[in-house]
């Protein structure tokens, strides 16, 4: 199942549980994961891409080890709320991944910026930045997945 409704994902998974968060690229995957509770979401392992099986051998090997029962992975929307060629991508990548567990798309639109503002706030240099914003970025997209379904 893949789904970019928070009501639609929390009514196939009744009873919680631990959800991985992902921030896709094209170089990187970053993950985070979340408690079964759905209160906070903590950065996790990056994944650099190679070939798509080995990529999703990682995947899936992270989602057995954390006993992970659903996929929030970042949607990059255009600010004008259109879809871009990278969208695209993202939506192909949900597909293919979705025998892993339910997949919720999540708007990502800001989080790599609310991500880095943070960062730059904390004095980190460009190298630290560079290393840690992928998966920050995922912990932030998890975040505001996880808020709307307690909320809802």
């Amino acid at each position: 199942m893949i789904t970019s409704a928070a009501a639609d994902f929390r009514a196939v998974l009744p009873n919680g549980g631990r959800l991985i968060g992902l921030d896709v690229g094209s170089k990187t995957i970053g993950t985070a994961l979340c408690d079964a509770g759905w209160s906070f979401a903590s950065p996790a392992t990056l994944i650099r891409r190679t070939k798509f099986q080995k990529d999703k051998a990682l995947l899936a090997d992270l989602i057995r080890a954390q006993a992970v029962v659903g996929l929030v992975i970042g949607l990059p929307i255009n600010l004008d709320g259109s879809e871009s060629p990278r969208s695209q991508s993202t939506r192909a990548f949900a597909r293919n991944v979705s025998d892993l567990g339910p997949v919720l798309l999540w708007d990502e639109r800001w989080s790599t910026v609310a991500v880095e503002r943070v960062m730059i706030e904390q004095d980190m240099s460009r190298a630290k930045r560079a290393e840690r914003i992928d998966n920050l970025a995922a912990a932030h997209i998890l975040q505001a997945a996880i808020d709307a379904l307690v909320r809802d």
